[in-house]
């Protein structure tokens, strides 16, 4: 992966600083909506994972530890289904996060929205899923121009 691609951010950085400023109205609306950073973190981690994103999971994998989300936790998300360390609402909302990734699939199941609504208010199921939609969004332009993502070094 080698090849230069085009930098999407710096061709046209009035569509990703666009993009930011959506990806910063979003974090509020998860704020006021009652959405924990814990739990944006774990949607964002997932959603990056599923869509292949090094460069985002890297990213959100700093914020989830800042957000106070252990190791061990953040190893389970891609077995959330078999594991026992996420609660209700984390179930919910990494559910929803994989039909927000392959919406292309079965768009949003009525069986995961009937079952991720009866857990989540109105409002909070508004915020996750924005949520969802921004880092999709970032996942594609970070994917497309292959953003590199060298090995951290020792300090």
């Amino acid at each position: 992966m080698t090849e230069k691609r085009v930098h999407l951010s710096k061709t046209e950085p009035a569509a990703y600083q666009a993009l930011d400023a959506f990806s910063k109205t979003v974090s509020d609306i998860c704020k006021a909506n009652g959405i924990s950073d814990r739990l944006k973190e774990l949607v964002m981690m997932h959603c990056s994972q599923l869509n292949g994103c090094a460069y985002c999971t890297r990213v959100h994998l700093d914020r989830a530890l800042a957000a106070g989300i252990d190791v061990d936790t953040l190893t389970q998300i891609p077995t959330w289904r078999e594991s026992h360390v996420f609660d209700e609402r984390e179930r919910a909302a990494l559910e929803l996060a994989e039909a927000f990734t392959f919406i292309a699939e079965d768009g949003i199941p009525d069986d995961v929205y009937d079952r991720v609504g009866s857990v989540f208010t109105e409002k909070e199921y508004a915020a996750l899923s924005w949520a969802c939609v921004s880092i999709n969004a970032f996942n594609r332009i970070v994917i497309a121009g292959r953003y590199p993502v060298p090995p951290r070094h020792e300090q």
